[in-house]
């Protein structure tokens, strides 16, 4: 499938790995809505991550929290053996983000400023050289 995967993916890879979560959205919605599964899920589950950490930059927690949830289920059952990107390691990144939200005190993540400050680690997508 790697093989298969359109510039539009890179794009969004990018856009995603860049911190432009919005764009990253938009790219890869343009994708998903005329994919097929295998790589529909994977669209799916990468585009809702971001727009989780778009809703975690603008202090929409709630919003976060839920899709970071929707997307990594999306990503949990993709086969990531299929993909030229590092799936099971964006999957876990993803899961223990979502676990940090939820064990954090609301008030404390909502102070942090995600483009300045490490306390939250937030995922990103690697690329699996051949």
């Amino acid at each position: 499938m790697s093989d298969d995967l359109p510039q539009e993916f890179w794009q969004g890879v990018e856009q995603f790995n860049s911190g432009q979560f919005y764009a990253c959205h938009d790219t890869l919605e343009a994708l998903w809505i005329e994919a097929t599964e295998p790589e529909k899920s994977l669209y799916q589950g990468i585009l809702q991550i971001a727009v989780a950490l778009y809703h975690l930059g603008n202090r929409n927690l709630r919003g976060a929290m839920i899709l970071l949830g929707e997307g990594s289920n999306r990503l949990r059952r993709y086969p990531a053996s299929d993909c030229a990107i590092n799936v099971e390691e964006f999957f876990t990144q993803s899961v223990e983000l979502l676990k940090e939200l939820q064990q954090t005190d609301p008030e404390k993540i909502l102070s942090v400023d995600l483009g300045k400050n490490a306390a939250l680690s937030l995922p990103r997508i690697s690329i699996i050289k051949d």
